[in-house]
């Protein structure tokens, strides 16, 4: 197949004035209405799993919350202009709240919609019918395939060392295989902590960096003291793919195994049949998994729990920097 035409960041909706081409990744606990706002009101677009507002009542109460700060930082004439937020969508048959945080979607025309872990279907109809963007994550080409065909407007590849649900699939391979088929949106997702790493998807032919594990580390995350310090002393070595907790392939980190007494080396593996996000099982399943903590393999470029703005002040630096040094 042809090279399908690229298409530039500027061209491309809700991500053409962004401060630097990101997007923090929705983090499942971890990625607070506050984290969101200081996100967007830094410059990168900021996204939240709808689960996390708890219970489904509050879904609405947070997009108020995000509104509110958004609109209160763009009436002060600012540097720039606060980023859209994204809201992740659970499209997958464990997921009852699916229909009701649809619907509160809809009704506050939320810019950006993320689908995960299923074709999207109807979200993509009715997300359009507003006027927003849906964007879909993928591990593999099968599914870039069926996202394309159900129309979305971009597709998030999840790379191997991902943080959370991961792929396996090389990044320049990823990359440079749905850009031959797709002249849409690109977002990479995988092991960038950097402002320079932002700067070289651009150059791989991505749009914009899917940034999670970094933010882990933010004043404004809600985690766990404990599972930061963790993310802080961690490497490379000291994140385990496993099937064990959701039934899904994942990233976590070993020291949170441990703590629980888990033998790493020995992990059952679930069947994906079983999976069921924000659920895992019956309930002494999931307390026995509660602090089963995440990262992805980019986790040694993380060395101090900062603000959110600070950890996207030095990106954009960074980024800056990058490019310069590309010109020079």
């Amino acid at each position: 197949m042809s090279q399908a035409r690229y298409k530039p960041l500027s061209t491309v909706g809700p991500f053409a004035k962004l401060r630097i081409p990101v997007i923090g990744s929705p983090m499942f606990i971890a990625s607070s209405k506050e984290l969101v706002a200081e996100q967007c009101m830094a410059g990168i677009v900021g996204a939240f799993p709808a689960l996390n507002a708890r219970p489904q009542e509050e879904l609405s109460a947070w997009l108020d919350y995000l509104n509110s700060a958004i609109a209160g930082w763009n009436a002060q004439s600012p540097p720039w202009p606060a980023a859209p937020y994204a809201v992740n969508l659970i499209v997958h048959k464990s997921n009852d709240r699916l229909a009701h945080d649809l619907d509160v979607v809809c009704d506050y025309k939320v810019p950006v919609v993320i689908t995960s872990l299923n074709a999207p279907g109807d979200v993509v109809k009715r997300v359009h019918a507003y006027g927003g963007t849906v964007l879909h994550d993928v591990s593999t080409m099968r599914h870039a395939r069926k996202a394309v065909d159900a129309g979305v407007d971009g597709l998030i590849l999840v790379c191997a060392g991902a943080g959370g649900h991961t792929g396996t699939l090389n990044p320049f391979a990823f990359t440079d295989e749905v850009r031959r088929m797709f002249d849409g949106i690109v977002v990479l997702s995988g092991c960038m902590t950097h402002g320079r790493q932002i700067r070289a998807t651009q150059v791989m032919g991505a749009d914009l960096a899917y940034i999670g594990t970094r933010f882990l580390a933010s004043a404004e995350a809600q985690v766990n003291p404990r599972y930061q310090q963790m993310v802080l002393d961690a490497g490379s070595a000291d994140i385990v793919c496993s099937t064990a907790v959701t039934g899904l392939p994942a990233n976590y980190l070993r020291a949170s195994f441990e703590a629980l007494g888990v033998d790493v080396d020995n992990l059952p593996a679930r069947d994906t049949s079983s999976f069921a996000f924000g659920k895992r099982g019956d309930g002494s399943e999931a307390k026995a998994w509660l602090d089963v903590w995440s990262a992805g393999q980019g986790v040694a470029g993380v060395e101090a729990v900062l603000p959110a703005r600070e950890i996207i002040d030095r990106m954009a630096c960074e980024y800056l920097a990058a490019q310069a040094a590309a010109i020079a």
